[in-house]
């Protein structure tokens, strides 16, 4: 039975980093007992609701399914549970994973310096799926100038930043852009790194 007496959860909220997302929330203070919490999610094309893989949980966060898919619309709702009490559900605001999602920096495996560039090899911040379309945005500038300096939009993971003058040291800061449905998503700017050119 849905009870007055045992508060829904408060602070309901989606927490989503390269499409791992998490629903969570506050825990609920009761006197005696321990507070248990289901959740479950539905599309905008489904009018059923589905479980989480979080029913009578102890646990105040919920991971998404793997099989919603990034461009779908999803809405999440969870309660507490205490005996044979449930809350009132609280339900999440509509959620479109890649619209919605944040995405982190990209990953910078090496740097190798000739005199008058730098190979760059990076990995994308989350796993491709077939038919992304993944830009690497490039800013470099001289370690005595201030940044943005020079741009740069590469899509491969392996790269030359060029023109560069020898036993310079350089910076640079990427981030990845993706092309989405609706435009596209710019992710975190990943913080500079400097390099030295090498001496011809």
């Amino acid at each position: 039975e849905t009870s007055p007496h045992l508060p829904a959860p408060q602070n309901v909220e989606i927490y989503s980093y390269n499409f791992q997302s998490v629903l969570r929330w506050s825990p609920v203070a009761v006197e005696n007992g321990s507070v248990l919490y289901t959740a479950h999610y539905k599309t905008r094309s489904y009018k059923e609701w589905s479980g989480m893989g979080c029913a009578q949980t102890p646990q105040t966060q919920c991971g998404f399914p793997p099989e919603v898919g990034r461009r779908w619309t999803v809405q999440l709702r969870v309660r507490a549970e205490l005996g044979n009490l449930s809350s009132a559900w609280v339900h999440s605001p509509a959620f479109v994973p890649e619209r919605d999602t944040t995405l982190g920096p990209p990953r910078v495996n090496s740097v190798s310096a000739s005199p008058d560039s730098l190979l760059l090899s990076v990995t994308p911040p989350f796993p491709p799926e077939h038919g992304d379309s993944l830009q690497y945005l490039v800013s470099y500038w001289e370690n005595t100038t201030s940044p943005p300096g020079k741009q740069l939009s590469v899509v491969e993971t392996l790269f030359h930043i060029g023109n560069l003058r020898e036993s310079t040291v350089y910076c640079f800061s990427i981030q990845v852009r993706l092309e989405i449905f609706s435009g596209h998503l710019l992710g975190e700017q990943r913080a500079p790194e400097c390099h030295r050119t090498a001496l011809s």
